[in-house]
């Protein structure tokens, strides 16, 4: 009798254990950012995915060119963005380029070096768009003898990021006297809100600073461009406790509006550039609205306050981190575990701040301009599956949504090209359109990445009204893909290219066809879109059987398979031994639908483990390598993955995914990895494994709850 009260109360035990919840604030405030100097690539982020502003250790954006090879000071929206006028009148037809490819007829936008008109012209349609940066919005510290302070003036930095109220509080000394700011954005609107407690105030020796920086066209942005002062212009409209501030560039025209809690005084320090000193009090509060034109109805007198925004802002972040999935890694007693985590709270703040808004997000996000500030489509993947894993599909629906306002423009690419469907190119603007890319315009992975999106949302909402929603983008995206696989009647197989160039991005247009990852993805992406007819009660379609029936079988050499069928030299080849090795991306960010055989993707993997060139590689490299290994039943593997010492994947003190010296963060590495964490912990259809990414040693006690399933 005792023996079954004994297996009782274990039961018990157990059951209450299983049940216990995750202590969320806990979790997410053990990794709250401490910085205590100054230092360009500590910068942290307050923000709410549709804008956001980077501070320096005083709590704003007081030394933008300090930070500027670091993680700059940037101040960014969606709705941001200008073009210079094109006083030539360049035509999009200048940057297309003919290629005659499987018996087709084809124009690319491409990087034209010749004719030199050719080339201005795609200069001119690759730089225009470009995202601004809105602002450098920060103090002015006066010294005694009534000088600029520098850096080296401010002195104790002591500041923290609290990401479960959203807030970022800095205290500092100048001169002796001590200063504390609270920093937070408004949920809802592209609203920065500041507290400032010190007697510098009141001896007017700490003002308030406003710059707006010109655009710089180039390649990168970091927002600290103050040459061209007749290229822009800038004026102020002053009230008792507040200011409305006009920045008209030659196509764009956008406000700052402020509200202050007491009466202020505006000085114009010179263009562009304006100094800001409330009255005599020791403590200020102030709130800066950067609006569009398009959208300022609004007077800047009903601005929340500061308390208001404060308030809007606590509860949002409350819900955030309350709401959608959570997962622990504190029971675990394998010393990697907590820096895991760490990565993993980081990552979720950073990709709700930078990429939940309702565009695409650039790779660099909200923070500074990469590739002229435009989203590459192909890592919107990256940037956007994780969310629904977390159950946050809230979070990427908004974006899905943009495909849907842009459709009609990839229906004339695809048009133009000579193909049926959506063409979905890889570096585009706000409309959808292309930009010129000798690469960029020749990927076709990021093709099937809205049917994955619509499929993760509708196992999410399975109901009639998600399958309408979606369908045209589903339907028109395969009809593309179909049309893409050219029937080569000697092999009696469909082929993919020539004329690609795979999401490895080391081999030549001109040669390279059937890339593995790439073949998968289609037959994956093809059967998904008849699942969805017959979920809608329709026929399936027969072209798409055609070509999925009929697809060419996954190129292998030996017993491993080829990063593509051309290249039959993809082991031997240094060269193809770098960049992202994306035939694992075959059985990691898909599932095996029929083509693959588990035994040589195994082989595969091992030969890519050993000799591929782990230092010539990307941030969301080590993600996929984790998601392989988890559904070969590797787990050590996938957690030496997560943690490979490669300066790629390298996540500073704030979270984000450090590069190299041009890309100092990469948000598809931070979505990359919560993808492959949630993949590694609930697992994938068919997986029976508790954890299948960690190792079943006793060191790996991870908990979580609220993640689903991935395909």
């Amino acid at each position: 009798m005792k023996f079954f009260s004994l297996i009782f109360s274990v039961f018990v035990i157990q059951c209450c254990f299983a049940q216990e919840k995750i202590d969320r604030k806990a979790l997410v405030l053990r990794h709250t950012v401490h910085n205590r100097h100054f230092d360009s690539l500590e910068s942290v982020t307050v923000g709410n995915g549709r804008f956001a502003f980077t501070v320096d250790a005083t709590g704003l954006q007081s030394f933008p060119k300090f930070y500027q090879n670091g993680i700059p000071l940037g101040t960014q929206s969606e709705w941001g963005w200008h073009s210079f006028k094109d006083s030539v009148g360049y035509k999009f037809e200048e940057t297309l380029k003919d290629y005659d490819f499987d018996n087709r007829k084809v124009s690319y936008s491409v990087q034209v070096k010749d004719p030199i008109r050719s080339k201005q012209a795609s200069d001119w349609f690759r730089q225009n768009v470009h995202r601004l940066q809105l602002g450098n919005l920060g103090f002015e510290f006066i010294k005694k003898d009534h000088g600029i302070a520098s850096i080296a003036d401010i002195q104790s930095v002591s500041q923290e990021l609290n990401m479960f109220t959203g807030e970022i509080t800095s205290e500092f000394s100048f001169d002796g006297e001590k200063v504390t700011v609270i920093t937070l954005v408004h949920p809802q609107l592209d609203l920065v809100a500041v507290k400032v407690v010190s007697s510098l105030l009141q001896a007017k020796r700490l003002n308030i600073s406003l710059a707006f920086p010109f655009p710089s066209n180039e390649f990168l942005d970091n927002g600290v461009n103050y040459a061209s002062a007749n290229k822009h212009q800038s004026t102020k409209t002053v009230q008792a406790n507040s200011v409305s501030f006009k920045h008209q560039l030659d196509t764009t025209t956008y406000f700052a509006d402020f509200i202050f809690s007491q009466p202020i005084l505006v000085k114009e320090k010179s263009a562009h550039q304006f100094s800001i000193q409330s009255s005599n009090s020791s403590s200020l509060e102030f709130t800066c609205h950067f609006i569009n034109q398009r959208t300022k109805n609004v007077s800047t007198l009903s601005l929340p306050s500061f308390e208001k925004a404060k308030t809007a802002n606590n509860q949002a972040w409350n819900s955030f981190w309350t709401k959608g999935a959570a997962v622990d890694f504190s029971h675990c007693k394998d010393p990697r575990a907590n820096e895991i985590e760490r990565r993993v709270i980081l990552s979720q703040w950073l990709t709700k701040i930078q990429c939940s808004g309702n565009q695409p997000p650039q790779e660099t996000g909200l923070t500074y301009n990469s590739w002229y500030g435009k989203p590459h489509l192909e890592m919107h993947w990256w940037h956007g599956v994780h969310f629904a894993l977390w159950n946050r599909m809230e979070l990427l629906a908004p974006s899905m949504d943009w495909y849907l306002k842009v459709k009609n423009n990839a229906l004339a690419i695809a048009k133009r090209q000579g193909y049926a469907g959506v063409r979905w190119q890889k570096m585009t603007d706000p409309e959808g359109l292309e930009s010129p890319s000798s690469v960029g315009s020749f990927l076709i992975w990021q093709q099937p990445h809205i049917i994955s999106f619509a499929e993760l949302d509708y196992r999410q909402n399975p109901t009639a009204a998600m399958l309408t929603k979606y369908e045209s983008l589903v339907f028109e995206t395969a009809n593309f893909m179909a049309d893409y696989a050219r029937y080569d009647s000697a092999r009696k197989n469909y082929v993919l290219g020539k004329g690609l160039i795979p999401a490895q991005e080391r081999f030549k247009t001109e040669l390279t066809f059937n890339p593995t990852y790439e073949l998968a993805y289609w037959h994956w992406g093809l059967k998904t879109a008849q699942l969805w007819r017959e979920r809608l009660g329709m026929k399936r379609e027969v072209e798409w059987d055609k070509v999925i029936n009929q697809l060419s079988p996954l190129p292998k050499l030996g017993n491993v398979y080829l990063a593509t069928e051309s290249a039959q030299d993809s082991y031997t080849n240094p060269v193809f031994l770098t960049d992202h090795p994306s035939v694992l991306g075959t059985f990691g960010m898909l599932p095996n639908t029929g083509m693959l055989d588990t035994l040589v993707m195994r082989n595969t993997f091992n030969l890519v483990w050993e000799k591929w060139n782990w230092n010539d590689t990307w941030g969301w490299d080590f993600p996929m390598t984790a998601m392989t290994a988890t559904r070969l039943g590797l787990p050590e593997k996938a957690v030496e993955a997560l943690l490979m010492p490669i300066k790629t994947n390298r996540y500073l003190t704030n979270g984000h995914n450090y590069q190299d010296e041009r890309l100092r963060l990469y948000l598809p590495g931070n979505g990359g990895l919560l993808t492959a964490v949630a993949i590694m912990c609930a697992g994938y259809d068919g997986n029976a494994i508790s954890n299948p990414g960690f190792p079943k040693n006793g060191l790996w006690d991870v908990r979580w709850e609220g993640l689903k399933k991935f395909f």
